[in-house]
């Protein structure tokens, strides 16, 4: 699928903080802000959103910054949506927005509710509902969720999914409007732990994307940021390198973070890691250094769960150090 201009916009702005996204659209009409929010909101409802992609725009979008000594933030958004124009205030847009996704996918918000909260809505609807929402998920989460359900709502939901093609799509709209709002009514009464980690998770998305950047460029960005809120620039400068991220750097990389590592510390923050980073970890030292860490792993009764942190944290905070001076490479996925 080729990405049109409004698209790699939406892109652009999901690799954004809130502030940012904000002073960039500023001075923009209504419709376009409003057809950009759309497009911003579908894509990361459908998942279509990779860290390439991103990525990429990213990279034209601060090339341009670097060679166009007068840039102007405006002329590059419109250029890349051809031309079109528009402007207004997030709170007056916000519900056209949703209107907008809602109406050419009233389902598309509920595909993304986990199966369990999804289930317990569903088990307190009429059967003919459950029908035409089941059918409206993919074949997996449908069967998932299914497998969630009391017997007798799954029988009658069952039986009723082979007629959901006879019901109008303003009442598959209404069913999708009630849902939703039930969805919304457990999750507030579920307490606020989702969004409170959406933050991390945004900042993670952002550092993904810096640290694919060109040194030159990834620094300039981390300083604004820096300038602008030092802790969050911190931050983001600390999530571009986790633990979890080391299946994905280049074996050379990896070899030269763990040269400055003893076996203990090896053993210590191998105590029971994933099988993907322990064989990563085990495949870029020498035989010799794994029998060492066998050998510390034998004496080791019960390590210290800060003792593993701290082993953890120190190569990671290799890696982080080779990342800054930008001699850090990834496997190409």
């Amino acid at each position: 699928m080729v990405l049109s201009g409004k698209q790699k916009a939406a892109l652009l702005l999901m690799s954004l903080d809130i502030a940012t996204a904000t002073e960039l659209l500023k001075g923009l009409d209504p419709k376009l802000v409003q057809e950009l929010a759309a497009e911003l909101t579908y894509l990361d409802a459908t998942g279509y959103q990779t860290i390439k992609q991103s990525t990429e725009v990213a990279r034209q979008f601060y090339s341009s910054l670097r060679t166009e000594p007068a840039f102007h933030l405006k002329r590059f958004v419109k250029e890349m949506l051809n031309n079109t124009v528009g402007q207004e205030k997030a709170q007056q847009i916000q519900a056209e927005i949703q209107e907008l996704v809602q109406k050419r996918d009233p389902f598309i918000a509920i595909r993304s509710v986990d199966p369990q909260a999804l289930a317990s809505v569903l088990e307190k609807e009429r059967p003919q509902a459950a029908a035409v929402v089941l059918s409206e998920m993919s074949p997996k989460k449908s069967s998932e969720i299914i497998g969630l359900l009391g017997e007798g709502m799954r029988v009658s939901a069952i039986t009723r999914m082979t007629g959901v093609d006879a019901v109008t799509p303003e009442a598959k709209a209404r069913i999708a409007e009630t849902v939703r709002s039930r969805l919304e009514a457990l999750s507030a009464a579920r307490g606020a732990s989702a969004s409170q980690a959406q933050p991390e998770q945004s900042l993670r998305k952002v550092a993904v994307i810096l640290r694919n950047l060109d040194r030159q460029v990834r620094d300039g960005v981390l300083g604004a940021m820096q300038e602008k809120d030092a802790q969050v620039g911190e931050k983001v400068n600390s999530m571009m390198i986790l633990w979890e991220d080391i299946p994905q750097v280049a074996d050379r990389s990896l070899q030269e973070a763990l040269r400055g590592i003893d076996e203990r510390q090896l053993a210590l923050a191998l105590h029971k890691a994933d099988d993907a980073i322990n064989q990563k970890i085990r495949s870029n030292i020498s035989e010799r250094a794994a029998a060492l860490v066998d050998e510390e792993t034998s004496l080791m009764s019960a390590p210290k769960k800060e003792d593993i942190t701290q082993a953890r944290e120190k190569i990671v905070n290799a890696l982080r150090q080779m990342n800054s001076k930008g001699e850090l490479t990834f496997v190409e996925e």
